[in-house]
């Protein structure tokens, strides 16, 4: 049967993945992957002309991971028809995974590649663009229904607010790497989930 080198191109890019988290782009070299990932030179550039086009699929990968995981999150409460009952919904679908969403040693490939200025490019920032403000829209309607609902119109603004879940992810990653445990990114998902439902609920 021919091969079309799939599971060797995500073996290489599993392997890329872990290692950018961890060493950071620049500080990891082609040879670092290929070994890492147990494939060959050539393998390697067959799939990818340069590292910058390998951190190019990764991101894209990983948006795409990521932005799935917001669609499960959203289909978990389609069916709640309590605009306030859907965000406390929502947002407990991830606390209730955080643990399994993240490990000890995890970190994000959003600030390994946004922090790296000579390999971050217009389709790599794009990229990242393109997840943070998908979070942002679909959160904020969830937001705006729900303050709608209590009355509260304009006295909080929902854009920020979807982008503090966001930033309470990239900060869980920052606790769990320093504490080398996954517990901080339930917690810190409770604290905002507490905080929201505070807010609709006074």
């Amino acid at each position: 049967m021919p091969r079309d080198g799939t599971a060797t191109k995500e073996r290489i890019l599993d392997a890329a993945e872990k290692l950018f988290e961890t060493n950071g782009i620049a500080a990891t070299s082609v040879d670092q992957i290929i070994e890492a990932s147990g494939t060959s030179k050539g393998a390697f550039f067959h799939h990818f002309a340069t590292k910058r086009a390998l951190s190019q699929a990764l991101v894209e990968r990983y948006v795409e991971a990521d932005l799935s995981m917001l669609a499960k999150g959203l289909d978990a409460v389609a069916d709640v028809t309590d605009p306030v009952e859907r965000v406390l919904g929502f947002l407990r679908f991830y606390e209730r995974w955080a643990i399994e969403l993240v490990s000890a040693d995890s970190a994000c490939l959003y600030l390994a590649v946004l922090t790296e200025k000579d390999l971050l490019d217009d389709t790599t920032s794009g990229a990242v663009e393109r997840a943070i403000i998908g979070w942002r829209v679909e959160f904020a309607a969830l937001l705006r229904a729900a303050f709608r609902a209590r009355g509260l119109g304009r006295k909080v603004n929902a854009d920020d607010l979807a982008d503090h879940l966001f930033a309470t992810f990239e900060g869980g990653y920052l606790l769990c790497r320093t504490f080398r445990s996954a517990d901080p990114m339930r917690g810190q998902l409770r604290v905002f989930r507490q905080l929201v439902e505070g807010l609709l609920t006074a």
